[in-house]
């Protein structure tokens, strides 16, 4: 059932009269028989309803627009007061004819007029008798017809089923109020006032939720039992419906309960927030949706970011997930997406930072302003990936940072010692807590431009581990082929890296992958002469710590006789790193004397370098007498840079086995073996006795047993000890020899040239003996790190004794 509404003539809306529930008039079965003996009038003037119909008995407002209804209206009030009530056909039809109306309608009285501000009238009309539209009379000023009284068939006061249909009809009636949130509570009390059968089922048919056309079928239905059971089949409808929407209702106020309290719960989070100084939910969606209004990305990028910050949006704060979106969508605003840095072409400006910063490494400086002019000319090209490759200490770490000065970019340095985990290049997917991105992107995002200079520190002690191999990772971001469109897991966007200079930097080229090491341009940074180290030492090392210790230049000085001696007696190394040290320590002892206020030497000596030091610890590998047979010196490669070894072959009674010792690899003890049947095979030639072989064994000791040593270099070496262990002959004075052997009695080249040559100089080699391939790696020196150097190129074993050995019997040379 619906509440009573006003019904429009025209086309003004429904609206509600709850609070004029008194106009419901309660119908005694008295006024009933009034009614019915009452007469009806031969012609009645007739109203058209758009969108009701009026039942017998029953009272309802009405609203006139029209012209014609306002002065029907105002002539019936004046007169008789009674009126024919007719629903049209069509609710659109603004001025209906005979045609356009239903033929059976209802006599009303006219209980009150009321004029309304707006200029329509409202009358409220009380239903009596249905009749029919026999005759039209007249048309204007309004219709006007002869009718015909419909009167209805009424069953017998005893009947038990209509007296069951009207007691259903109450209950029912009574559980749709009392169900009905949009139905007054007053409607109840009416519904059991009503003594009358058929003005309950009039009163009812009025008010049910039908359209026009259903209702116009009840009021035409004769029969009132007929109608009672119509209307008692629509109320169950309704009621269905009102049970089944008040289902749905309450399960939605129910999420609405919820809902509004997590919402109210919320307001007062935002509220704490907002007193502590915080940032509200919406207000951090809208910073962020103004911050990337700013950013300079493309479309894409800018699509995906909108599609990420909505989801935050829909987001509950409290769930773990939130703090990831929105870690994930600060990380968007903050990498300097498509933000270059402009870099700078003055190409002797950035010559002198190098050589400010760096002495020596001529090479690598070479190679940077190359880039640089070529950068310069195009205007455009992809970042090379460099890898500076040498020992510890010769500056590859710091020159990355010169070359970020010179060029005018941004420095980031990346420590990859000891990285087992793939996910710090590539980062963590999202579905994880605690997800973050990589280094590569991180670094990004620190350096706050899209083409800084990387530095990518020990790239060949990355390890692999459980969670995936990282210099596999590395692979896209050191290819200029791929790393346009860098993949990080967690920003699940491509990058483009292709505008960062990467620099790698190496102590080994052996552990690091081959497919990485392909995609880098190796650069050999070797160490540093004697002289190199001194002039670093006075340019950079000690002013810096000078600085470090609070000092300055007038309170320590140091010559360069005495930095010299530090180098010689107190530092074995390619790089600067442990003379740094000795400096410092030298430093400290005038740091120490000033804060005591006791007198010390401004400038110091070499005796207040050993007070200070101690006594020199490397003197001894810069001497070997050759009084003794068998002991060659020999030249090595290792991780600190170059070296200088001694091997010693000793003979002692036996049954001619060899022993190898020192803590040698296999490569090296195989090259003992090749030097050992080498010389069986050519005894003669060389003058040995073959009966040696099989009376005396053979001991062959590398000293510095502790140390790990292998190669093929110390082949040569090892031939000519032995030879001179056989023969009894001294080795010439000063003389060092690097270089691998085969049974055919061929040497070969070995690498590290360089890095052997400056070891020679630092331990007074005069003499240096190598293959004649080797040749072109000394070319390739600069003449003032040779100077002093007499080198002696050979290809086969018989020149090296010829240039090794000496005629000259050792003393108490052992009669074999």
């Amino acid at each position: 059932m619906s509440k009573a509404k006003f019904t429009t003539l025209d086309s003004l809306s429904l609206q509600s009269i709850d609070e004029d529930a008194e106009l419901i008039p309660l119908m005694t079965p008295e006024d009933e028989e009034e009614i019915n003996n009452e007469n009806l009038p031969e012609v009645l003037p007739i109203l058209p309803l758009r969108n009701t119909v009026l039942f017998p008995g029953v009272v309802i407002p009405i609203t006139a627009g029209r012209d014609k209804s306002i002065q029907l209206l105002n002539d019936a009030n004046n007169g008789s007061k009674t009126i024919g009530v007719v629903s049209q056909k069509k609710e659109e039809v603004e001025n209906p004819s005979i045609k356009d109306i239903n033929k059976i309608g209802v006599v009303a009285r006219i209980l009150r007029v009321l004029k309304m501000p707006d200029g329509n009238t409202t009358v409220i009309l009380q239903g009596k008798k249905r009749f029919n539209v026999a005759e039209v009379v007249t048309e204007d000023p309004y219709l006007s017809a002869k009718i015909n009284e419909v009167p209805e068939t009424r069953p017998d006061k005893d009947s038990e089923e209509f007296g069951a249909i009207i007691e259903s009809i109450k209950d029912l009636a009574l559980d749709i109020i009392n169900k009905s949130p949009n139905i007054p509570s007053e409607a109840s009390f009416a519904i059991k006032n009503i003594e009358s059968n058929s003005f309950l089922i009039n009163f009812v048919s009025s008010n049910l939720n039908l359209p026009v056309e259903e209702k116009q079928k009840l009021l035409e239905m004769s029969n009132l039992k007929d109608r009672a059971l119509a209307t008692l089949k629509f109320m169950n409808v309704e009621h269905q419906k009102l049970e089944l929407k008040n289902v749905i209702q309450s399960k939605v106020q129910s999420d609405m309960s919820q809902q509004q309290r997590e919402y109210f719960l919320h307001q007062q989070m935002k509220t704490i927030q907002e007193e502590l100084g915080g940032v509200s939910h919406e207000d951090e969606v809208e910073e962020m949706r103004k911050r990337a209004k700013s950013k300079n990305w493309d479309e894409k990028v800018g699509k995906h970011f909108d599609k990420e910050l909505a989801k935050m949006q829909r987001m509950n704060p409290q769930v773990a997930e939130y703090s990831i979106q929105r870690n994930y969508l600060d990380l968007f605003l903050d990498l300097p997406w498509n933000k270059f840095s402009e870099d700078l072409f003055d190409l002797k400006r950035a010559k002198k930072i190098l050589d400010r910063d760096h002495y020596g490494l001529d090479d690598v400086k070479d190679r940077i302003i190359e880039y640089l002019a070529v950068l310069k000319l195009r205007n455009d090209m992809k970042s090379p990936i460099l890898c500076l490759y040498g020992p510890p200490g010769v500056g590859k770490t710091s020159l990355g940072k010169s070359v970020a000065e010179a060029l005018g970019r941004e420095y980031v340095r990346i420590s990859l010692g000891g990285l087992r985990d793939e996910a710090e290049i590539r980062g963590h997917r999202k579905t994880y807590i605690g997800a973050m991105p990589g280094r590569i992107i991180q670094s990004l995002k620190k350096a706050g431009t899209s083409n800084p200079v990387f530095v990518l520190d020990e790239i060949d002690k990355l390890a692999m581990g459980n969670q995936g191999d990282p210099s596999s990772a590395l692979l896209e971001v050191l290819d200029p082929e791929q790393n346009s469109e860098f993949h990080d897991n967690f920003l699940e966007m491509g990058y483009d890296l292709s505008k960062v200079m990467f620099i790698a930097t190496s102590n080994s080229l052996n552990t690091i992958q081959p497919a990485l090491r392909d995609r880098m341009e190796i650069i050999n940074v070797t160490g540093y002469t004697i002289e190199e180290k001194v002039e670093i030492a006075k340019r950079h090392l000690l002013p810096k710590q000078l600085k470090e210790h609070g000092l300055d230049a007038t309170h320590l000085k140091i010559g360069k006789a005495q930095l010299e001696k530090i180098i010689e007696g107190y530092t074995r190394e390619s790089g600067v790193r442990g003379l740094e040290k000795q400096i410092a320590k030298v430093v400290r002892y005038a740091a120490k004397n000033i804060a005591m206020e006791e007198e010390y030497n401004i400038k110091i000596t070499n005796e207040d370098i050993i007070e200070i030091l101690g006594s020199p610890k490397l003197e001894r590998d810069k001497y070997e007498n050759n009084d003794v047979a068998g002991v060659v010196t020999g030249l090595a490669w290792t991780s600190v840079g170059g070296d200088i070894l001694f091997i010693e072959s000793i003979l002692s009674k036996g049954k001619g086995n060899l022993t190898i010792t020192g803590n040698l690899g296999k490569v090296m003890k195989e090259s003992a073996t090749i030097a050992m049947e080498y010389i069986k095979s050519n005894a003669n030639e060389l003058g040995i006795n073959p009966d040696i072989f099989e009376k005396y064994n053979v001991h062959i000791h590398v000293p510095e047993g502790a140390t790990p040593k292998d190669g093929p270099s110390a082949g040569i070496t090892m031939l000519t000890s032995l030879v001179s262990l056989f023969t009894q002959r001294k080795v010439k004075k000063s003389i060092a020899m690097t270089g691998e052997i085969t049974l055919r009695g061929k040497v070969l080249p070995v690498g590290g040239i360089k890095e052997k040559i400056l070891a020679a100089k630092r331990a007074r080699i005069k003499e240096i003996l190598l293959c004649e391939d080797n040749k072109r790696d000394i070319n390739e020196i600069k003449p003032e790190y040779l100077k002093g150097l007499t080198f002696h190129y050979v290809k086969e074993m018989s020149e090296v004794l010829d240039i090794a050995l000496t005629n000259a019997k050792v003393k108490n040379a052992k009669k074999l």
